[in-house]
């Protein structure tokens, strides 16, 4: 399964669209939001084109290819908006012989991580900063950084994950890191 990962949209509508259009563009399968989709919270500045509702909309008419982690900045009132759940705190998946736990970040970190077995995987957003880091016994961080209010001056983008490889793109498309698992 081809996965286009992506974390801490908070409600910009016009890289909603540039991140869906990069789910066409790359053919993804399935699309992983990593929480913090609709509010910007209140650490952020308002992104530009700033509109929760349209963000929901355009979501919304991807709801059966769209799963969903429950970021800080997301409520239940977020979920009456959303016609795909977005309450589940983490999920597993596989990759490749890894198993990987995606969770949004804000409790979990390489420093507090869950309960992981060495070679593990630990995905995360929250951070709004790209990550692929070694950590623990033999366990790999990654993070796509963020959507729409990226730090550290990284660029908006996103992340795919496919059984061997994972690159990490700008929200235009190019390729600015790739690792393979």
């Amino acid at each position: 399964m081809r996965l286009l990962i992506a974390s801490d949209l908070h409600g910009a509508a016009e890289d909603c669209a540039r991140l869906l259009a990069a789910l066409s563009r790359e053919s993804a399968d399935r699309l992983l939001l990593l929480g913090d989709i609709l509010y910007h919270g209140p650490r952020n500045d308002l992104p530009p084109s700033y509109a929760p509702k349209e963000v929901a909309r355009m979501l919304n008419a991807e709801k059966s290819r769209i799963f969903c982690i429950c970021g800080n900045c997301d409520a239940q009132v977020d979920q009456m908006l959303l016609e795909f759940p977005i309450q589940a705190s983490y999920c597993i998946l596989s990759a490749g012989n890894r198993l990987i736990y995606a969770t949004h970040g804000h409790v979990f970190t390489p420093a507090s991580p869950p309960p992981l077995q060495p070679g593990d995987i630990l995905l995360t957003g929250h951070t709004h900063i790209p990550a692929w880091e070694c950590f623990g016994q033999d366990n790999l961080y990654l993070n796509p950084g963020s959507t729409s209010i990226p730090k550290a001056g990284s660029p908006k983008g996103y992340m795919l994950l496919d059984d061997t490889r994972v690159c990490w793109h700008t929200l235009s498309g190019e390729i600015y890191h790739e690792l393979t698992l």
